[in-house]
């Protein structure tokens, strides 16, 4: 299944991204991030340069980890961006367009793990197990 994606949706998840990654460094007293979701965002960030293929349930599960990260941190940015100012500022509102374009990526991931999760169900006859979720294909 293909994953599609606008400029200003990989503009802001690319944003989301490096500016998450940046907080959780650890590094000027930030929040270190636990290793692994570091590393989805990390691999997820580097793919991302066009419209991606998401091959298994797995993969889509990945996605869906790290776009969800990269959502809850640029919704940070908005709030802290509405309290520095005000909901009007320039960045208040630059934020507000990250936040929402990241959340609108979320959705249709979201949707598209609900369609894969059904497909694997109903072609195996049962919920799928994690032979399945890591192993069955989707075709682009």
């Amino acid at each position: 299944m293909i994953l599609r994606f606008n400029y200003e949706e990989i503009s802001a998840l690319s944003h989301g991204a490096r500016g998450y990654l940046e907080e959780t460094s650890g590094v000027e007293g930030g929040v270190v991030a636990p290793p692994v979701e570091r590393r989805t965002i990390e691999l997820f960030l580097d793919q991302l340069d066009g419209d991606l293929s998401v091959l298994t349930l797995e993969d889509q599960r990945e996605m869906e980890r790290a776009v969800g990260a990269i959502v809850e941190h640029l919704r940070s940015e908005v709030d802290l961006q509405v309290t520095i100012a005000h909901p009007a500022a320039e960045e208040a509102v630059a934020a507000y367009f990250d936040f929402a374009h990241a959340l609108s990526v979320l959705s249709r991931l979201r949707d598209m793990g609900e369609e894969m999760h059904a497909v694997v169900e109903v072609i195996s006859g049962a919920p799928p197990t994690d032979t399945l979720v890591r192993e069955f294909v989707f075709p682009d």
